[in-house]
């Protein structure tokens, strides 16, 4: 049997009040941030970008306490570093609207992944502008390579490990999983090219706002 038209329009209004707003994003482990930290990809390091996760978490009502960045770093001469995927915990993962966008680790980093524009929400359930927008702010910060872990190019990919707002470079994947064209590169959320420098105005050059992608770890 069909709900009636009164079921429905019940739901509705459920679905669209503050308290079940509310209640979703307490539940939320994962988000965009809205805002970067106003110093292009100098983040204050690992610890800075983790902060700065966990202040707007609680700014947005989550209930979650342990939240990490992801973000990668390499180590002296762009050796061993630390992987992204190995700092976000277990998962699964719910965006501010209560989507699940990855069951686990595996999950986040396969095809089956739920991570595009409609999903990859900001802490305030909003989505993140991108290609096709009045502005374009989809690169995501992360010094990754697909698979969420350490770039192992002899080249700067971090923004020398998120300390720099000046020279260097950044590896960033795109939010809205577009770019200029439709290679693999392009649609990737993690890892989709590099950026021609670390400060606002370079990162802005290419379609970025010094944002990152937030996971619950706890």
């Amino acid at each position: 049997m069909r709900p009636s038209w009164k079921t429905a329009a019940v739901t509705a209004v459920i679905l669209a009040s503050p308290a079940f707003a509310s209640a979703q994003a307490a539940d939320m482990s994962f988000f965009v941030t809205s805002v970067g930290k106003g110093k292009g990809a100098d983040l204050g390091g690992l610890e800075g970008a983790d902060a700065h996760c966990a202040a707007l978490a609680k700014a947005a009502g989550a209930r979650r306490t342990v939240w990490r960045a992801y973000l990668s770093t390499t180590g002296a001469n762009y050796g061993a570093g630390v992987d992204a995927r190995a700092r976000i915990g277990k998962g699964p993962w719910k965006n501010a609207k209560g989507v699940v966008i990855a069951r686990d680790v595996e999950d986040l980093h396969s095809a089956s992944n739920h991570l595009d524009k409609q999903t990859a929400l900001t802490e305030k359930g909003e989505p993140v502008p991108g290609r096709g927008d009045a502005v374009n702010v989809h690169d995501m910060l992360t010094g990754s390579d697909p698979d969420g872990r350490y770039s192992t190019a002899a080249c700067d990919t971090t923004c020398h490990n998120w300390t720099s707002s000046g020279d260097g470079s950044a590896i960033v994947g795109h939010s809205d999983r577009t770019g200029l064209n439709d290679s693999r590169h392009m649609k990737s959320w993690n890892s989709a090219h590099g950026t021609p420098g670390c400060s606002p105005e370079a990162l802005k050059k290419v379609g970025g706002g010094g944002l990152f992608y937030c996971f619950a770890a706890d």
